[in-house]
């Protein structure tokens, strides 16, 4: 392995967790102009070493265990969700000449980590042995699993139309045309899946203050709450990139470098993300569920038939 791949990999993980880490700052002060306030403007310029104070806070937070946890999995439960968040920015084309590995199967391969992630939620959950974290567990098992259905659906709209599953042939079949036009029904699908797989609000049903208290995370304190909290943000950032290498070209567009149309399309879906939270309600559970299985299904499987039929009748 040369010098140039270890740039890359390097270099796009650790972009990847600052971002995370700013985007905890981001957040809270982009919230705060949407709802007319300050957000966070006491701790450095505009507030920036807010991130930094919240970082020393949890490092110096005692590392509490309960005595009736499953210990091993307790411990180990946090780390699974950052390792499968960032395992799938390693398939993830930034420019032509940045990323870290392209795969014949790489869109497969996002997936494939993306389903891994809700194993981190649910054995927090069950090693936590609370009932609240317990529920909150299930909760995030149902929702993920349901939404991942029609997540993957979302999609083959645009595998039909690029001919592959490598994300570089799908960014570079969108020259002429962006997949958000003539997959608008996918695009829309992906997005609100993606927000489910997040657990974001308005579906941040696992974690529901109200009713679990602090759901899968309730026993966790220190920097394991502080992973969950990272893999969260990761998780916005990794769908925002995805849905712009997809349905938005990718690095393509005129004048400005490949890198900057990247980081400016994805910027705008994390905005997106974020202000979702201080727009919408959040729905009951069975609102939640239903709105999956009779709603968002029918309508991916009806975008695979009618992107077939199209495509067939073109040929």
């Amino acid at each position: 392995m040369n010098w140039v791949a270890l740039l890359n990999i390097f270099g796009v993980l650790t972009v990847a967790v600052l971002l995370a880490a700013l985007l905890t700052w981001g957040e809270r002060r982009l919230l705060g102009f949407w709802q007319d306030r300050p957000g966070p403007n006491r701790v450095g310029p505009f507030g920036t070493l807010q991130v930094v104070a919240d970082m020393i806070k949890l490092f110096f937070k005692e590392d509490f265990v309960p005595r009736f946890a499953d210990i091993p999995v307790f411990v180990l439960a946090p780390t699974v969700v950052m390792a499968a968040m960032l395992l799938g920015f390693a398939v993830i084309p930034v420019s032509p000449a940045i990323g870290v590995i392209d795969l014949n199967v790489g869109l497969l391969f996002f997936l494939a980590m993306s389903s891994m992630a809700v194993y981190s939620v649910i054995l927090g959950g069950y090693a936590s042995n609370n009932k609240y974290a317990l529920l909150g567990g299930l909760r995030a098992a149902a929702q993920t699993i349901s939404y991942e259905v029609f997540m993957g659906l979302s999609l083959m709209g645009v595998v039909m139309m690029s001919g592959s599953f490598n994300l570089r042939e799908i960014v570079q079949a969108q020259e002429n045309t962006w997949f958000i036009l003539p997959q608008f029904v996918g695009f829309l699908v992906f997005f609100i899946a993606g927000i489910a797989e997040s657990h974001r609000l308005p579906f941040d049903l696992p974690e529901a203050e109200h009713e679990l208290t602090a759901g899968f995370h309730t026993e966790y304190s220190s920097m394991k709450f502080g992973m969950f909290f990272v893999g969260e943000y990761l998780s916005v950032i990794l769908i925002s990139a995805l849905i712009t290498t997809l349905f938005l070209g990718g690095w393509l567009g005129p004048w400005l470098p490949p890198v900057v149309w990247f980081l400016l399309k994805t910027s705008v879906l994390i905005a997106l993300f974020v202000l979702l939270r201080a727009a919408l309600p959040r729905p009951r559970y069975d609102q939640l569920m239903h709105f999956g299985w009779k709603f968002m299904l029918p309508l991916s499987l009806a975008n695979l038939l009618i992107t077939a039929g199209v495509l067939l009748w073109i040929q």
